[in-house]
């Protein structure tokens, strides 16, 4: 059986002691990502700067497991709003996602009014 490894990366962490991501054999799961601004734990006020610091953290952590944006097979995004923000959403997406006949599966769920952030993700990547 393949061993777990714990998958950091750059400019992101957890305050409680939890990997960025976990991989076992050719399946990656992350933990929770925000939007905060890398290196600084800073969570920028705009929509539009989360999801953009969000989706730099998805390839970093890809990118740290030995993989690239292809290699992800569902991505899950929990938003204050999502009917109104979908489209910073989907900026974002389309961009590392050009290809939509290749483009991960997506779920967005409501997020809790406690969360001092607009948007996290968790996502599933499948390598080689």
């Amino acid at each position: 059986m393949a061993k777990r490894t714990s998958v950091n990366f750059p400019g992101f962490s957890h305050q409680n002691p939890i990997p960025n991501a976990s991989r076992i054999g050719n399946v990656m799961m992350t933990s929770v990502i925000s939007g905060v601004d890398p290196g600084t734990r800073n969570m920028p006020k705009e929509l539009a700067k989360q999801v953009s610091n969000l989706f730099a953290h998805i390839r970093a952590a890809v990118e740290a497991a030995g993989g690239t944006p292809d290699d992800i097979i569902k991505i899950e995004f929990w938003m204050k709003e999502p009917s109104t923000g979908r489209a910073a959403l989907n900026d974002e997406w389309v961009k590392m996602f050009p290809d939509p006949a290749s483009r991960p599966a997506r779920h967005t769920q409501a997020l809790g009014p406690d969360s001092p952030a607009q948007v996290t993700c968790a996502f599933t990547a499948v390598f080689g």
